[in-house]
């Protein structure tokens, strides 16, 4: 199958992506997070304070803060016990054990990694693992690579003056067990998710911090040693504590640089890590499509324009005016839930609805090394199929954020066409109000960037998500990003072949009833 093929299947055609005899070995399934063995260790404060509203900065950063943050980026925060009767006569029953964090994954697997260089009195400057598990760092490669890594990035920004660089990677196997070749889109959503969170947590630090979605990824895979059959890092996040760092979109200097010079520089480094099955199998479409999107040279680095909205000759509905949402966000996250057939229907009011709309998307805004200097339009946007919305009728909707009006589509109760739509039916979507679609173009990214411009977008369309499920949780409500929907039903009801997009990912939101459960923290 060719990787052009490939990509489309994954979208419009899911079943052609995966064997149809795929069987999943539970038994043998990986670990939701990566163990390094036999490597120094710093532990992380397990006091995590239990709100990150109004925390002062301290005057100088420490290891403590920094630990603080990681936790709340994809620390685990809960362990889920799910019950299920057996077949036998003596009626037994299987538990099923999960671990979970504030940031949601697929299938509750994620594939996604933290990586950190990191500059602070407390611990040697150098490379180190997120284990989350613990709750700690493990050093990979100890010294000094503010010029190296500001060399992978193009010298888009100005390493020394950041105390940390994070780098999102993401392991193939931990999803593919269980999705086969489908994994290759969830893991670019999830890591967009993990980028979503952690710039939300960033901003309750303090934090000044971009997304650099191009760097040289073979000289940044042999800096953590990492190998590029199993993981790959997706995106390069530079974080500062003063304000005002150097962070753009172009060069600071002519030239280029390779991939090929840089690991010339440095060592070699192989670290035994533990991912618990015994038996991996290969994942050669993931592995080659990710090879394809590789750069090797600086010279490969480029700049997009967003995506503009087409003035629609369509009838308008001007929403309230809303402000920005004050909320916790510690609490949000503890109080996020992906409800499926716990969604009850109840009457949302035109207030709620803009208060959703219009903090996700003001939300969204982040520096980044795609956009144009001072032109950032969001290449990715918000659709919607509405119901039981006080003074708006039922339809399909397109939200302008310039505006914050709903642009008609498509009047009438489309959640028939969208329940058909689903290949599974866990959500009763007659129970939702909101079913929102974050969407994008079809054909940019792949022009534009090649096959690494698939996985941008889905990344982008993650951090939204991760924005609305955020906003959703602060307003009561529920949601529940799914894959398993039909792109094309939706791009129907939405008329979206005509302005060259597609829908990325579906998330019902709603109100929900809450489950008869036991439910601890892991805070302390």
């Amino acid at each position: 199958m060719s990787l052009e093929k490939y990509l489309h299947n994954l979208h419009f055609d899911i079943d052609k992506v995966s064997p149809p005899d795929w069987e999943v070995d539970w038994e043998d399934a990986p670990l939701p997070y990566k163990l390094y063995r036999g490597l120094p260790v710093v532990p992380l404060s397990m006091e995590v304070p239990l709100t990150i509203e109004g925390c002062e900065a301290p005057a100088t950063l420490d290891l403590r803060r920094i630990g603080h943050f990681f936790w709340y980026v994809f620390g685990l925060t809960q362990i889920s016990q799910s019950a299920f009767s057996t077949e036998s006569k003596e009626q037994e029953v299987d538990l099923m054990q999960s671990y979970r964090r504030f940031a949601p994954s697929g299938g509750g697997l994620y594939p996604s990694e933290l990586y950190v260089y990191v500059k602070v009195d407390e611990l040697p400057a150098g490379v180190y693992h997120y284990d989350a598990a613990h709750h700690r760092l493990v050093m990979l490669r100890e010294g000094n690579f503010d010029s190296y890594i500001a060399r992978t990035l193009g010298n888009r920004c100005d390493v020394s003056d950041c105390f940390g660089t994070v780098f999102v990677s993401t392991m193939f196997w931990k999803n593919f067990f269980k999705y086969n070749n489908f994994a290759y889109r969830l893991q670019g959503l999830d890591a967009g998710v993990l980028i979503g969170q952690l710039l939300e947590v960033a901003k309750r630090f303090g934090f000044e911090t971009g997304v650099c979605f191009q760097f040289l990824d073979r000289a940044i895979n042999h800096l953590l040693g990492l190998s590029e059959k199993e993981e790959s890092v997706y995106a390069v996040i530079p974080l500062s504590a003063e304000p005002g760092v150097s962070f753009t979109s172009e060069s600071y200097v002519d030239g280029s640089v390779s991939s090929t010079e840089l690991c010339r520089e440095l060592p070699a480094i192989q670290h035994n890590h533990y991912v618990r099955s015994r038996k991996v199998i290969e994942h050669p479409m993931i592995t080659k499509v990710n090879e394809a999107s590789m750069l090797e040279s600086t010279q490969s680095f480029k700049q997009i324009k967003g995506i503009k909205s087409e003035n629609w000759e369509v009838q308008t509905i001007a929403l309230p005016d809303v402000k920005r949402l004050s909320y916790d966000l510690a609490a949000a996250c503890r109080k996020r839930f992906s409800p499926d057939i716990d969604f009850v229907l109840g009457k949302v009011t035109p207030t709620q609805l803009a208060t959703l709309l219009h903090e996700a998307t003001a939300s969204f805004s982040y520096r980044n090394d795609l956009d144009c200097a001072h032109n950032f339009e969001p290449r990715v946007s918000l659709y919607s199929c509405l119901h039981h919305v006080e003074g708006i009728p039922d339809g399909a909707y397109h939200y302008d954020g310039h505006t914050h009006e709903l642009r008609q589509v498509h009047l009438g109760d489309h959640r028939l066409q969208l329940q058909s739509g689903m290949s599974m039916y866990n959500v009763n979507l007659f129970q939702v109000p909101l079913c929102l679609h974050v969407a994008g173009d079809k054909d940019i990214f792949i022009s534009e960037l090649s096959y690494r411009g698939y996985r941008i977008q889905q990344m982008e369309a993650g951090m939204l998500v991760q924005r609305l499920l955020l906003a959703s949780s602060s307003i009561g409500m529920g949601g529940h990003p799914l894959l398993g929907f039909d792109a094309n039903v939706c791009d129907e009801i939405y008329k979206m072949e005509s302005q060259g997009k597609t829908s990325l990912i579906q998330i019902p939101i709603g109100f929900y009833r809450s489950r008869p459960w036991l439910r601890g923290s892991l805070q302390s």
